[in-house]
């Protein structure tokens, strides 16, 4: 059985950790083109195959709710930083694709985002990122 206090100050850690390196990279996004948001979705369209990926897709893997996804995604399109169109295996979802602006646009901020994500992780050694993955994976029930 897990000792409750023991879980209760590992959560607190995680969260404020979470918290505090998030605040942290918030400075990437400053004087960028793309607000996190948007980074979010073009990071999953951009790995997507053709960077194109379905809406149920992003919205699974976007930490705001359906209809933000939506809106978001409405106004990423008129930006021009992505099409939205009919998906033909499913006619009441929808194909997101990134622009080329809107692949230049990720690719840019992910160049320096990366590196600042590279930054704020190098206190850990490899094999604490492999654990650190492997427990947070763990704790999603991946």
């Amino acid at each position: 059985m897990t000792d409750r206090e023991l879980a209760l100050q590992a959560w607190e850690s995680l969260f404020r950790a979470q918290h505090q390196l998030l605040a942290e990279m918030a400075v990437d996004f400053d004087g960028s083109d793309l607000t996190q948001g948007e980074y979010d979705v073009l990071l999953t369209v951009a790995r997507a195959p053709e960077m194109t990926s379905r809406l149920r897709d992003i919205t699974a893997k976007s930490l705001i709710s359906q209809p933000s996804v939506s809106r978001l995604i409405d106004r990423m399109v008129t930006r021009g930083l992505i099409t939205k169109a009919i998906d033909p295996d499913d006619g009441r979802g929808a194909l997101i694709t990134a622009t080329d602006a809107g692949a230049k646009a990720f690719r840019q901020l992910a160049t320096v985002h990366g590196r600042t994500i590279a930054e704020k992780m190098s206190p850990l050694d490899d094999t604490e990122l492999t654990q650190l993955l492997r427990l947070t994976e763990k704790l999603r029930g991946m």
